[in-house]
């Protein structure tokens, strides 16, 4: 796959005008997304591309936001049968972090200049590391609070499905970015790649209950996983238009030997970038004004693929604040890029790239989606 490369620079002609069309339709029916990721040809391809980047820059600007990304915890109490820390993966050497070094993460990210944070981890509920969870957030909103950021970090919290109680706890806390990937929102395939104890309806009524506590939602989708069809992404599509999600993570699905999926076929290497590169362009053409990441599951399998997603619709980049020394037990799927590199060197590189990309970074700037602070009331943060 040769695009975002020279020969399709900003400002280069389209050359597939019936994809050209379609991509600029103002309302994108079922139909219509099911089309546009069908897209194959380089100038199909093209033309889908620079219609979503018109669209991202029109309507949320240049700016890159960073996320600095803190994997707190790869314990987990879920055993999704595509995840590398499973909690079935004996071969796993479980960590908790401390609370001096999330919080250590934290003043970096704020040193650094990098306006939000994420903190990931396992999915688990067990009181201690909520507790550990909660403490840190609230640390967090205070101890980062400079004269350049008046309030602190913004805070994404990713830790999985809790009761609405604790989601509440946390918001209460400071955290006020909530993602929960989905996954896969046909029912039938979502059951395909979770034990039966894993739900869609749960997991659908924990993204219900995010948006009821006040949170602004994410989920997201792996692309070409094995049974997945061009239907079942343009349903994705039309699933986070439908809960009227804020942002959105998606990425490659990268099979992993230790998990059940591992062996079962799945489209290439090749395919599955061009299709996950199309859901990001297609996803900004739906959805217009929301966050959309460029993951680091595309880098994983390109080694460019951070800047092609930028290129596609993007405009969140999470760079790895994680201590060094945990990041290799940290693996969701192989190939995971960044795991000798310090926070310093993520940064030279992140700058690098979103330069390349032909974009800037917003440095000290919550970078709240447009969509949510259209519907909150008050306005959002920069």
């Amino acid at each position: 796959m040769n695009f975002c490369t020279p020969a399709t620079k900003k400002g280069s002609r389209p050359s597939s005008p019936e994809f050209a069309e379609l991509a600029a339709k103002p309302e994108l029916t079922r139909a219509d997304l099911i089309k546009l990721l069908s897209a194959k040809a380089e100038d199909e391809i093209e033309a889908v591309r620079a219609e979503a980047e018109r669209v991202l820059l029109a309507e949320c600007g240049n700016g890159v936001y960073l996320r600095g990304l803190v994997e707190a915890s790869n314990a987990c109490a879920c055993d999704c049968l595509y995840c590398g820390i499973r909690k079935s993966n004996r071969e796993v050497n479980r960590y908790t972090l401390s609370l001096e070094d999330i919080l250590s993460c934290a003043r970096q990210c704020a040193e650094m200049g990098y306006g939000s944070m994420v903190i990931q981890s396992g999915e688990r509920a067990d009181k201690k590391f909520i507790d550990l969870i909660e403490e840190a957030v609230r640390r967090i909103r205070i101890e980062t609070v400079s004269e350049k950021q008046p309030e602190g970090l913004g805070i994404t919290l990713c830790i999985g499905q809790q009761t609405k109680e604790t989601y509440q706890r946390l918001y209460a806390a400071g955290a006020h970015r909530y993602l929960l990937r989905i996954e896969s929102t046909n029912p039938k395939l979502f059951a395909a790649i979770h034990p039966a104890e894993q739900s869609f309806e749960s997991r659908v009524e924990c993204l219900k209950l995010l948006r009821e506590v006040g949170y602004q939602v994410g989920t997201g989708v792996m692309i070409g996983l094995p049974g997945q069809t061009l239907e079942d992404l343009a349903d994705d599509i039309l699933f986070f238009s439908t809960l009227d999600i804020d942002m959105i993570g998606m990425g490659p699905f990268i099979p992993h030997a230790g998990t059940p999926l591992g062996d079962l076929p799945c489209p290439d290497v090749a395919e599955r970038l061009r299709l996950a590169f199309l859901m990001i362009a297609v996803t900004r053409l739906k959805l217009r004004d929301v966050n959309i990441a460029a993951t680091t599951a595309l880098q994983a399998l390109d080694p460019i693929g951070r800047e092609k997603g930028l290129r596609f619709g993007a405009n969140v980049i999470m760079p790895q604040m994680s201590p060094t020394e945990v990041r290799a037990d940290y693996q969701l799927y192989p190939g995971k890029p960044c795991i000798d590199e310090n926070a310093k060197d993520c940064q030279s590189c992140l700058n690098m790239r979103v330069e390349f990309a032909g974009r800037k970074i917003g440095l000290y700037a919550w970078g709240d989606s447009l969509h949510a602070r259209k519907r909150q009331t008050g306005g959002g943060h920069g």
